[in-house]
């Protein structure tokens, strides 16, 4: 069809413009620790284990660690209606690094950095002070950072949830019917910074709204903030794509249903999700109460047999 003839095309150019060039290829992720940070949409994590799928599929071994973290943002804002105070990575950073040592980290902080306000210079000098920091401190222990643009934030799917700007108060319960634009203003910014960079908030509100021509009712997320299997596929795509990994180009975003049902995605994405579970509450993060457990061992001799499992399994 012309439609999808002409949606690939604008993937492709879209996804070249919106990357910033670097010498981090996917091959120099072979046996490095790969560690992704990030808030409810990594702790989710499903585009880490498509990302980690697809490195398998393509002979690569990384060494990769998801601890991202419902709620979390770089800023250290939270909303007064929350049922507790956002976490904030600049509590658990130092111990993070100190534990899990990795030499590449990939982050993606944002979505709640605003806090679900209106955009106001203090709350975007808040996330630029959060990020330098998160970037100097990464860099302090010798890894190198990759970066990724916040998600979109869609209204249509909550138009009956969203707020007007003039609104008395905001928050993730009742959010800026026009948070988007703060959104779009994190990736504006986040595109001038010497570092690999890949635009989500971009990519998936281009594709988004493609796709909305043929199909107005088409959305990546039931809230508007978290995407669905399709959303995180693309963003595992376009991961893949900035680290130059030459089959990211056929990755089609419609196969994410099957791929869950494939048997070594099944088996990478148990793994990825138990090993994210266990550094994530070894590492330890207070998230209205503190979590924090005294070992990882046994879970990592679990997900190490899972592991041989996997590299068996793609021979």
């Amino acid at each position: 069809m012309p439609f999808l003839k002409n949606l690939s095309l604008l993937f492709l150019l879209f996804i070249v413009s919106s990357c910033q060039s670097t010498a981090l290829k996917v091959e120099d992720l072979d046996s490095k620790k790969v560690l992704f940070l990030g808030d409810s949409i990594t702790h989710n994590g499903l585009y880490v284990s498509f990302f980690e799928y697809y490195l398998f599929k393509s002979g690569f071994n990384a060494d990769v660690i998801s601890v991202g973290l419902g709620s979390e943002t770089t800023s250290g804002l939270s909303e007064s209606d929350h049922p507790f105070p956002r976490p904030c990575i600049h509590t658990r950073i130092d111990n993070v690094l100190k534990e899990t040592k990795p030499e590449i980290v990939v982050f993606c902080y944002g979505m709640n950095d605003g806090i679900y306000h209106p955009q106001s210079p203090e709350r975007m000098a808040a996330y630029k002070k959060g990020v330098n920091s998160l970037i100097s401190k990464i860099e302090a222990v010798g890894a190198k950072v990759v970066i990724m643009t916040p998600p979109p934030f869609d209204s249509v799917p909550i138009t009956k949830k969203t707020v007007k700007k003039n609104a008395l108060d905001f928050s993730y319960k009742k959010p800026y019917e026009g948070y988007n634009d703060v959104l779009r203003d994190y990736a504006a910014w986040l595109l001038t910074l010497d570092y690999p960079v890949v635009d989500q908030n971009g990519l998936l509100g281009a594709y988004l709204e493609a796709q909305r021509k043929v199909d107005s009712n088409f959305k990546f997320s039931g809230d508007g903030i978290h995407p669905n299997p399709e959303g995180h596929l693309l963003m595992a795509k376009a991961l893949l794509h900035e680290l130059s990994l030459s089959s990211a180009r056929s990755i089609k975003v419609s196969d994410a249903g099957n791929l869950l049902k494939d048997t070594l995605f099944k088996k990478v994405h148990k793994r990825r999700s138990a090993r994210s579970r266990a550094w994530l509450e070894y590492i330890g993060y207070t998230r209205g109460k503190v979590v924090k457990k005294d070992s990882v061992t046994a879970e990592e001799k679990v997900c190490q047999k899972l592991k041989v499992q996997i590299l068996q399994s793609n021979n």
